[in-house]
């Protein structure tokens, strides 16, 4: 008998005898962050409705709804399953975007669409999953060692992000490069490479602004590659040769290649002013939407702006601000927080990752996710150009919605995995 009191006093006190809450073994930061924001999110769409003929706020939360309920199977499947998976469904990604270019629905200017039994679904949303998957699959088995080993990896991003391009969709497609090198920095690639690999669109900027800066640019990547790359006077010679290309072509392209509103749309957000009625409209309507919103906001269903529908399209690209009008500086900060915890907890869960491919998936969609935050507040506060990147869970959009639950039940599938390697499930 004294025995078996001893055993359960150790037990108590060790807490291994009491029940455990239900709430003990929930992420609350991985799941808890984005149903506040969809909570959210429904409500600012309902308020950008007010005075529309339609409602359609709702389906946000029916469409949240949806995606929490795969993200939870998901959630429960060991992701090394997924990994014979990969060459199909990256063969089904890439047919569904060559299906958009065929059978495809415009709107706004790009076609990215395919009606399926009367529902809209944006295959371009759904190639980003995909190509983390086979990203994560081939960078796990063939590490980035040799320059030789970024043949692979670029190669089979760069069929996704043509089709994505010339749909045309330049924010979705400006996506798959930032996962791209993410995901390679973290299979081991030297920073040194990735300065390089980004180099060629620092000179193609540079020339087209600062040209003067060159002079020291173009020398500068060239010791650089000579430094970090094997065959130095090969390196060195392609390094200069890419940088004196794209700094003489960029100049050309930009007054011969593109037409004067596709010049506008990439530069008029340094001045929108210049044409406020046209291609400036959004981007002043929303910095002046946001600055009304002050320090504690007009409170949720009472923005003037929103209310009026000044800022179209605004429960899809520009749902921030209504966020900014309407819950002020305190609730933009709180949710621009919420997105830094969330890729924190990302980072952690990638850090403890089983294998090396778990971990890549993790990194990959924080990528994805965090990419496209800083592009969509960026786009809406006036610091960069329009492109039509919506803000995870925020943004109204059935496709987006339902992959970013997709991506968070991927990555509590990682979580769930290192904690029971860990003793701790």
């Amino acid at each position: 008998m004294l025995g078996q009191w001893g055993r359960r006093k150790n037990r108590f006190f060790s807490g291994q005898g009491r029940k455990k809450s239900p709430l003990a073994e929930v992420d609350l930061i991985l799941w808890g962050i984005p149903l506040a924001m969809v909570a959210l999110a429904g409500i600012l769409i309902a308020s950008t409705q007010r005075q529309a003929d339609y409602a359609d706020w709702y389906q946000h939360w029916v469409t949240a709804a949806v995606g929490m309920v795969v993200a939870l199977l998901l959630a429960r499947l060991p992701l090394e399953r997924l990994i014979p998976w990969k060459w199909p469904i990256y063969g089904a990604m890439v047919a569904s975007l060559i299906a958009v270019r065929i059978v495809g629905t415009s709107a706004l200017g790009a076609q990215s669409w395919i009606n399926i039994g009367g529902f809209y679904v944006q295959p371009s949303e759904f190639a980003k999953v995909g190509a983390i998957l086979l990203l994560a699959g081939v960078l796990a088995r063939h590490p980035v060692d040799r320059p030789v080993d970024l043949v692979r990896p670029v190669g089979l991003i760069s069929v996704p992000w043509l089709l994505v391009f010339v749909q045309p969709d330049l924010g979705s497609s400006l996506v798959f490069g930032a996962v791209l090198l993410v995901m390679l920095f973290w299979a081991g690639m030297p920073g040194a490479w990735l300065i390089l690999l980004l180099s060629p669109l620092v000179a193609a900027i540079v020339a087209g602004t600062l040209p003067w800066l060159l002079l020291g640019w173009i020398p500068l990547m060239g010791w650089l590659a000579w430094k970090s790359l094997p065959w130095k006077r090969v390196a060195l010679a392609i390094s200069l040769a890419v940088q004196g290309v794209f700094a003489v072509a960029t100049p050309w392209l930009w007054e011969h290649g593109l037409r004067p509103h596709q010049r506008a749309r990439l530069t008029l957000f340094l001045d929108p002013a210049q044409d406020p009625l046209g291609g400036g409209y959004h981007l002043l309507q929303s910095t002046v939407g946001i600055g009304s919103g002050q320090i504690w906001g007009t409170g949720l269903m009472n923005g003037s702006l929103t209310k009026l529908r000044f800022i179209p399209e605004q429960h899809t690209d520009f749902i921030f601000s209504a966020l900014g009008e309407e819950t002020g500086f305190l609730g933009s900060v709180l949710v621009v927080a919420g997105f830094v915890l969330l890729m924190w907890r990302l980072l952690r869960i990638a850090g403890r990752a089983r294998t090396d491919y778990e971990a890549l998936v993790v990194v990959g969609i924080g990528a994805m996710l965090m990419f496209q935050v800083v592009i969509n507040i960026n786009m809406t506060i006036g610091l960069g150009p329009i492109t039509g990147i919506p803000l995870p869970w925020l943004s109204y959009g059935r496709s987006a919605m339902l992959v970013n639950f997709i991506s968070l039940g991927l990555c509590a599938s990682v979580a769930r995995r290192g904690r029971i390697s860990q003793g701790r499930w």
